[in-house]
């Protein structure tokens, strides 16, 4: 049990001092849409194009997008009985759902 505290406690400060940015103080965090998915477009011969509806800076556009998304499945969530009716089975009862 000890070991396991004592490499929790190694592998937890390894990982601040490598997010903290020690080691590149000026280096700038790209975004998603930067890093990824502008150097798979420039691959393909594409280049970048500016957003249909510009949000802001940043990987703010992922964030809208979690939130339609969590808002969305929770209300496919609420509305799941209304939206998947359960079926009846051929005795004319309803199915064990």
């Amino acid at each position: 049990m000890k070991q396991l505290i004592i490499g929790g406690a190694i592998i937890t400060v390894v990982a601040l001092i490598v997010s903290s940015g020690l080691f590149q103080p000026d280096a700038k965090w790209a975004g998603v849409d930067e890093a990824v998915v502008n150097h798979f477009a420039e691959k393909a011969g594409r280049p970048a194009q500016e957003a249909y509806i510009n949000v802001g800076r940043g990987d703010m556009q992922l964030f809208f997008f979690l939130l339609a998304g969590a808002l969305g499945g929770f209300v496919a969530g609420y509305h799941y009985r209304e939206l998947f009716a359960p079926r009846k089975n051929r005795a004319g009862e309803p199915a064990d759902v």
